[in-house]
């Protein structure tokens, strides 16, 4: 006997293949539909394009000022009174007063004052001081300024007078608080204030304490206001080197 050829066996198909292929490709064939740019199904994104934000313009260069240099402003400096050295004694135009001189023997006497009280003013010119006393006590001591070139006379004097402000007419001067204490011919020294210019400024301001004055005992304001208040007409006055 001879062999015969076996059969072939008979290929069977699986459903559950057949149906897994199927589902395969109609993913597929899905995908590649939705995402045809043919269709419009796919969102292309688009590249985006800048619009111009901005325009040429010509714009002038701009031109340089120079500031100004600031300068400093400085003070105006007063120019300083300096007095020239006067050989006359300082003058009381008594037209500004009710006050009728004494009459006078000579150039160095003056009529006596009677005068009862215990008040008496020292003025020292080698300290350009004044002292003040009441009987026994100094009641004041002020620093003072007298005559240059030594023009203030030594001497026993008294209050002659008491005017409220007096003017010097020999050098236009205002004299404020003054006392009255020796004649000199038609002049009469006394004791004020610092003199007063017609353009309203002091005279001597801030030379107290040295001969400045032209023959006078002067005072600073307030000083002399408190002696002016304080001394009475006949009021002692000693003056000495």
């Amino acid at each position: 006997m001879s062999k015969s050829t076996p059969p072939l066996p008979k290929k069977r198909f699986h459903p559950a293949l057949v149906i897994t292929l199927l589902a395969a490709a109609t993913v597929i064939a899905a995908w590649t539909a939705t995402s045809s740019a043919a269709l419009g199904l796919v969102e292309v994104t688009a590249v985006p394009t800048h619009a111009q934000s901005f325009a040429f313009a010509e714009i002038a260069k701009p031109t340089y000022t120079a500031l100004p240099t600031a300068t400093a402003l400085l003070p105006t400096q007063t120019p300083t009174n300096t007095p020239e050295p006067m050989v006359q004694a300082e003058i009381v135009d008594v037209s500004v007063s009710e006050y009728i001189p004494p009459v006078l023997q000579n150039d160095y006497e003056q009529a006596p004052i009677s005068y009862g009280g215990n008040k008496y003013i020292i003025v020292d010119i080698s300290e350009q001081h004044m002292y003040v006393y009441d009987g026994d006590a100094l009641v004041f001591s002020f620093v003072a300024s007298t005559g240059m070139n030594n023009g203030t006379r030594v001497g026993s004097f008294s209050v002659l007078d008491k005017i409220p402000n007096a003017y010097g007419a020999t050098w236009n001067i205002w004299m404020p608080n003054w006392l009255g204490i020796y004649w000199s011919g038609t002049l009469e020294n006394g004791i004020h204030a610092l003199p007063i210019l017609p353009n309203g400024g002091q005279l001597w301001a801030g030379y107290l304490g040295v001969p400045i004055s032209y023959g006078c005992v002067v005072l600073g304001v307030y000083e002399s206001q408190v002696l002016y208040d304080w001394a009475e007409v006949g009021t002692p006055v000693d003056i000495r080197r």
